[in-house]
């Protein structure tokens, strides 16, 4: 008896190295159950053969949907044991039946789909909870180094988006499992740390927790929601949450005190919107033009250098709608406010026709500043590219952080993409509403210039009219939510 074949990889995410002998196990016809799996360092099976390439032929392969490899390579990152038997079991279906994954009420494909929203949510928390310390090395040079520790083997995936976001500064992640270092060119690996290893508090820590402070708003206070979306595993590496103690103490007086204050004033039966009503003259307001003055200085990427300002976001900071365009045209980059060109124009006509006021909404761009190739005395309007979305999207997210609308519009690809962290196809996506990372919904419909563009009156007209009914659906779903 020989047993089953057993599959060594080389490293727990090792989605390559499983892909590929996934594809030679299913070309020498083993079934899941004949095939073990085994992560290097880890412990072996006491029975079993290794699984050999050599005879392994090319001709039986077949192709896989690209939805599966999407939702393989994120559950090769769980910490699961049995990820990759599961997802093998998932191929030997799919090689029979191409619409295998499609079937919602199979336990294998419910049980992936989990797995994947695990290792998903993970890395959410990780985007949101890695605290960097700046710390002064032996040569002189400044790194900034922070600790945290993933629920699964995350870190090679998500190191990308730090890379991104902190491309000019010389940072390590240490974790655990391994560590990820960036000198501004190369990221490089090394091996697992403790928390002994990075640096304990900065200087800045003072300036944050004086901030945080200075914008709880007690109001909005859930602490339920707040343990959900923010487990006290995070708390000892974040320098606010030394104060959430002592803030949750004294916030239900605070509370109660702002609605008793709108209640005196309006009577009891407004004291309920007391929230929304105090709110933009109070902390919401101080926070929202802190972020302004710190967005006009924005040099995140290189587009500061060649627009005439930046053009941020407008609107009450208790809209219940927020649109986010691409990028300031022209004309909104001369006058400093979104959407007062053509477009602009189209869309405030398109509102009204839709039965919204645009006075109520607040309305941004997935990018702050204008870009533009010159053309004589003209400023002809440039796509913005990746590397520029992803620079821009802090702003779009402190802007939703802080106004929290239960529905944000996407007008266009850019905006979508600047919201989802993916390309989006907009034909696919208009009919139904995305759930984003904080649980609020997203409604994608094209942008006001897309109708601009499209040369044939007939066409332009009847685009128009979806457009107008997209607005319509928003309107209505904004009101439904208001009224649950």
């Amino acid at each position: 008896m020989t047993g089953p074949v057993r599959v060594t990889l080389k490293e727990p995410d090792d989605f390559d190295g499983w892909r590929d002998a996934a594809r030679d196990l299913l070309t020498a016809g083993l079934r899941p159950p004949e095939v073990v799996w085994t992560v290097e360092g880890g412990e072996a099976e006491l029975f079993g053969r290794e699984a050999s390439r050599a005879g392994a032929s090319e001709g039986a392969s077949f192709s896989v949907p690209r939805q599966f490899v999407d939702l393989a390579k994120a559950v090769v990152c769980h910490s699961d044991p049995e990820r990759f038997g599961l997802l093998y079991a998932m191929l030997w279906k799919l090689k029979a039946n191409r619409k295998a994954l499609e079937d919602r009420a199979d336990p294998l494909t419910d049980r992936l789909e989990r797995l994947a929203k695990e290792v998903r949510r993970d890395a959410h928390k990780m985007h949101a909870f890695v605290r960097f310390r700046e710390l002064t090395e032996a040569d002189g040079q400044t790194r900034f180094v922070a600790w945290f520790e993933p629920d699964h083997h995350i870190v090679r995936r998500e190191a990308g988006f730090f890379v991104r976001r902190f491309a000019n500064m010389r940072w390590s992640i240490l974790t655990p499992e391994l560590s990820i270092h960036w000198d501004g060119e190369n990221l490089t690996e090394g091996p697992g740390a403790t928390q002994a290893d990075a640096p304990g508090g900065d200087p800045l820590e003072e300036t944050w927790k004086t901030y945080y402070a200075s914008i709880f708003n007690p109001a909005r206070l859930k602490v339920k929601a707040m343990l959900k979306e923010m487990p006290k595993k995070y708390w000892r590496n974040m320098p606010e949450t030394s104060l959430v103690a002592p803030l949750i103490a004294g916030a239900r007086a605070r509370e109660l005190e702002m609605i008793d204050r709108a209640a005196a004033k309006d009577g009891l039966a407004s004291a309920l919107e007391a929230e929304r009503r105090i709110e933009p003259g109070g902390n919401l307001r101080a926070s929202w033009e802190a972020l302004l003055a710190e967005a006009r200085s924005c040099t995140r990427c290189d587009l500061y250098k060649c627009g005439t300002q930046t053009v941020f976001g407008e609107g009450p900071l208790n809209a219940r709608i927020l649109f986010v365009g691409e990028q300031p045209g022209d004309q909104e980059d001369l006058a400093g406010r979104p959407f007062v060109g053509p477009a602009g124009q189209l869309f405030d006509a398109s509102l009204q026709a839709a039965g919204i006021d645009r006075t109520q909404t607040y309305v941004t761009n997935a990018v702050k500043h204008f870009k533009f190739e010159q053309r004589g005395k003209r400023r002809i309007h440039s796509k913005p590219d990746a590397g520029e979305i992803e620079a821009c999207r802090w702003w779009q997210e402190q802007e939703r952080a802080l106004i929290r609308p239960p529905l944000t519009v996407a007008l266009g690809a850019t905006a979508a993409r600047s919201l989802t962290g993916k390309t989006v196809t907009i034909s696919r996506a208009r009919e139904a509403p995305l759930t984003l990372a904080d649980g609020s919904e997203c409604w994608i419909t094209v942008h006001p210039s897309f109708l601009l563009r499209i040369p044939e009156e007939d066409r332009r007209a009847e685009e128009r009219a979806r457009f107008v009914e997209d607005l319509k659906r928003i309107r209505l779903r904004s009101e439904e939510l208001a009224g649950s």
